[in-house]
């Protein structure tokens, strides 16, 4: 479990130097500029929200994402016209979820507040899971994109966004529960790569705004024995599309993305039959 200290701690610690250069902050704060350097620190005895990852077999937990707003503390921004504009400040880090004993759940508890001038505010956090084995799929396999979440504490967009996305709005604490299937891909054009990733009814990442949340659960449900394998082109032609192998052995190569739903029906189906 990481305690406030901690994360007081791993905060400063990634904040604290970044004062120094402008390189350095570039490198810990990406989206924040050269204008913001205001450390954060959090509020004594403040609100915390508690985000709970549970790790299937094969998969990690991968690094939290976590960006923290501040009005108090705005950025300058140019316009397409040159003009300028304020918006709120924003800062970012990296924390660590901790394993809770022996069990397959890994926790971090983010504080809410920052005290200080800024008075930073947790803004949104990016978790999820991803492959930590790639064995089972053959060498050089690389773990790929997916099996993400993304949740919003304010009405402020995230990190990351996607235009075809849409943001599931949730009042009170979240629990997200979703299937996801393993997909095997292999890529030609643009350099050979193989890919091991875990395919959703999302896309990479599923969004959530939840603005009173204090406690948040994901649960990806892995259904290991049903994979889809996906071979792209090697030679970029009319007519020629990337071939994917569904698990009941049904072979799609048309131009449309892989279904979620064939999956969800083709285990569904399997799982019923006497």
């Amino acid at each position: 479990m990481i305690t406030l200290w901690k994360v007081r701690s791993s905060l400063q610690e990634h904040i604290q130097p970044v004062t120094q250069t402008c390189g350095v902050l570039l490198l810990l704060f990406s989206l924040n500029g050269c204008a913001q350097n205001q450390a954060f620190t959090p509020a004594p005895d403040g609100e915390q929200v508690t985000i709970t990852v549970k790790v299937p077999q094969n998969l990690a937990a991968e690094p939290m994402r976590v960006m923290y707003r501040s009005e108090k503390c705005p950025i300058k921004r140019s316009g397409a016209d040159w003009s300028s504009y304020e918006e709120d400040g924003y800062l970012s880090t990296t924390v660590q979820p901790q394993q809770q004993g022996q069990s397959d759940l890994y926790e971090a508890k983010l504080p809410i507040n920052g005290e200080g001038r800024c008075q930073w505010r947790l803004s949104n956090v990016t978790f999820g899971v991803t492959y930590a084995n790639t064995m089972h799929f053959g060498e050089n396999v690389k773990a790929g994109p997916g099996g993400g979440a993304i949740v919003m504490f304010d009405q402020h967009l995230p990190q990351q966004r996607s235009a075809f996305q849409a943001t599931i709005k949730v009042n009170g604490d979240l629990v997200i529960s979703k299937d996801y299937y393993p997909w095997a891909s292999e890529h030609f054009l643009g350099g050979h790569e193989k890919l091991a990733r875990l395919f959703g009814e999302g896309e990479i990442y599923l969004y959530y705004r939840a603005l009173n949340a204090r406690k948040v659960v994901f649960e990806p449900l892995l259904h290991a024995d049903y994979a889809l394998y996906s071979v792209g082109q090697k030679v970029k032609k009319e007519g020629s599309y990337t071939r994917y192998v569904y698990p009941d052995g049904r072979v799609t190569a048309d131009g449309r993305n892989p279904s979620f739903q064939k999956l969800q029906s083709i285990r569904l189906s399997k799982e019923k039959a006497p």
